[in-house]
């Protein structure tokens, strides 16, 4: 728990340093939100779950024409193989959004809990870290995230374990407020 404690202070501090010197830079940029309604889908890389269908919502504060902040929630349905109980949860991220090129693609990092609704099954709750990559132009935003939840529990080698991870793809809309 201490080293999730250090790179979540870490990625707080490089946010916070980050923000700064792009306000400096932009004193001329009109700083706006964005709010976006989003679906995803994916994959699970470990046993027993075969399928992730969700949906999300997100704002985002841009701070400079290159720089955001972002607030993620929603929710999530992992399907298991063999008709077993699904998983559900609701993510809650703070990420970091940073626009390349053009200010069409972007790298972005989102860490923050998901929280098990499916408290029969699982009762667990658990970090989560995401780094993304995406191409948002206009009002369309495409994106494709590696997500790892820490303490979800999976199968590796047929000994139950936690650490899921999955790749996920975001389809959404998005416009300003």
């Amino acid at each position: 728990m201490k080293q999730i404690t250090k790179i979540f202070a870490l990625f707080c501090i490089f946010s916070f340093s980050t923000v700064a010197v792009a306000q400096m830079k932009s004193d001329n940029y009109e700083r706006n939100f964005k709010f976006g309604v989003g679906l995803n889908t994916g994959l699970p890389l470990n046993k027993p779950y075969s399928f992730n269908l969700g949906g999300d919502v997100r704002a985002q504060y841009n701070i400079s024409e290159t720089y955001s902040i972002t607030f993620t929630t929603g929710y999530n349905n992992l399907f298991v193989k063999d008709d077993g109980p699904s998983f559900g949860y609701i993510p809650v991220k703070v990420g970091y959004k940073t626009f390349l090129f053009s200010n069409e693609f972007y790298a972005m990092g989102e860490i923050g809990g998901a929280f098990s609704v499916t408290k029969k099954h699982y009762s667990s709750n658990s970090m989560l870290f995401c780094p993304s990559i995406g191409y948002a132009a206009k009002s369309i935003d495409i994106s494709v995230r590696y997500e790892f939840l820490k303490d979800f529990p999976m199968i590796k080698d047929g000994v139950p374990d936690n650490g899921l991870a999955q790749v996920m793809l975001r389809l959404a809309y998005g416009f300003d407020l």
